[in-house]
């Protein structure tokens, strides 16, 4: 069960760094072409998401990894499937149900992380 934890936090912590990293950094002009969506909320939103997705990745890694409260790592997952929720729910709005898919795996693998989190205890 330890090893299909690691695996499974490790891919979603690597996307969310990803995600969340570009949100923060990058501008609304360059996330334009691969997030259309990113002209419908405002920057600072943009910016929030960034971090609760980097830190939501942290936070899924760091405690289990140094032992230093664990119980942080399913509240982090728990975290990442409201993001994904949202996700979905403006992806919907927008009438952009072609990307869901990639949704539904991010939730998917999130709770899979914080059930495999929540059992590591």
């Amino acid at each position: 069960m330890t090893i299909a934890y690691w695996i499974v936090a490790a891919l979603l912590a690597l996307f969310y760094l990803y995600s969340g990293g570009i949100k923060l950094f990058r501008t609304k002009e360059q996330l334009r072409p691969m997030m259309a969506w990113v002209d419908t909320i405002p920057t600072p939103a943009l910016r929030t998401i960034g971090a609760l997705e980097v830190a939501g990745a942290l936070g899924i890694v760091l405690p289990p990894l140094t032992g230093i409260a664990p119980d942080l790592a399913v509240a982090a997952a728990i975290g990442l499937v409201f993001i994904q929720l949202g996700g979905m729910a403006l992806h919907l709005r927008r009438g952009e149900a072609r990307v869901l898919g990639l949704n539904a795996a991010l939730l998917a693998a999130a709770v899979a992380t914080a059930v495999l989190a929540a059992l590591l205890r």
